[in-house]
């Protein structure tokens, strides 16, 4: 989609067809909902490239998105979390019209901040109009435990309040944090159980209540965001590691799993493997499954700790690294053909 040919401003945006009531004030999770109920009516693939969950972790997802609801992947690393989170953006329109300016993506029709409802009342119809596409409305954090209040909800900002002649208390001064800037998009926290306690206290209040309170001034802000976490599966069932009414408030708890099969785990190795080095590679399919097989026998092995599982990233780098060795041989051979030999794994 061209973004310049595109409305832009509020008079000219509510003459098209985003200006519809249905669409100007569709909420985010309604968005992700009608496009999702689209592409299953097309019968396409929901996730290109996310391989060998068809049948268990797909249809969890499909019902957490047609209920609306904010939901978590419990699984161990490797297991395709962060992929299947920055994939929903292609469940998201191609554009947004938000208000020019604005730090919090406000919605000309229904603007939440005070410098989006100032200008609107200024300007009215000739209200100036941005467009983002889907890549901006993705917003990724890893929790650790020196994530602040301030760096997810936000905080008072002196410089701007001395050079808009605010006072500190006045919304106008509140540098934004992550999840505001989120709005009307997908906010995705990885490892929540790191997240500390009165961090989750601030994000139960945006989910619950839509307010928080910065540096003891309530402000009033009714996000409208998609909600994603991940979590270990030990550590998000670990008692004290998450509050409950955070843990309440996410309605679906989503389990991934590594791949099921050797014939799946080698489908998604020869998938993300770099194994395009220039000359011809042909990596016999004897040499694929042996390295796949590395990975299946260390996660049932007693001596490897359970809790931290073993990554599909591992069987990748092998076979890696297997290519490397034997197209170091070939160089060194003078071979037109890179094939790896049992020598190399």
């Amino acid at each position: 989609m061209d973004l310049s040919l595109l409305p832009e401003t509020l008079g000219a945006l509510k003459a098209s067809p985003f200006g519809a009531p249905e669409r100007a004030l569709r909420s985010v999770k309604d968005e992700l909902r009608t496009n999702l109920l689209a592409r299953l009516a097309c019968g396409g693939p929901l996730f290109p490239g996310v391989i060998g969950y068809e049948e268990t972790v797909m249809p969890q997802m499909v019902n957490a998105i047609l209920s609306r609801h904010n939901f978590i992947l419990l699984g161990l690393r490797g297991q395709a979390k962060s992929r299947i989170l920055r994939a929903l953006t292609s469940l998201l329109d191609d554009a947004l019209p938000i208000i020019a300016g604005s730090e919090v993506n406000d919605n000309p029709f229904a603007p939440i901040s005070k410098y989006g409802r100032t200008l609107l009342a200024e300007a009215g119809d000739d209200t100036p109009i941005v467009w983002l596409d889907r890549t901006a409305r993705y917003i990724e954090k890893l929790a650790t435990p020196d994530v602040t209040i301030a760096d997810i909800i936000g905080d008072v900002d002196p410089i701007k309040a001395a050079r808009g002649g605010h006072l500190l208390s006045d919304e106008l001064t509140i540098h934004y944090g992550m999840l505001p800037r989120a709005n009307r998009g997908i906010f995705a926290l990885n490892e929540l159980p790191d997240l500390a306690g009165k961090v989750q206290v601030g994000l139960f209040n945006i989910m619950q209540e839509g307010d928080v309170q910065i540096k003891g001034y309530p402000v009033r802000l009714p996000l409208d965001v998609e909600l994603c976490f991940t979590a270990n599966p030990e550590d998000y069932t670990a008692r004290g590691k998450i509050i409950t009414p955070l843990k309440d408030r996410i309605g679906s708890e989503i389990v991934t799993h590594y791949p099921e099969t050797v014939g799946l785990g080698m489908e998604i190795t020869q998938q993300e493997a770099w194994v395009d080095r220039g000359i011809r590679v042909r990596v016999p399919d004897f040499i694929a499954e042996v390295i796949e097989r590395i990975a299946f026998e260390a996660r049932v092995d007693k001596r490897i700790d359970r809790r931290s599982g073993v990554s599909q990233r591992m069987p990748i780098s092998v076979l890696e690294n297997v290519v490397s060795n034997a197209e170091r041989r070939a160089l060194e051979m003078g071979e037109s053909e890179i094939v790896p030999r049992i020598a190399d794994i």
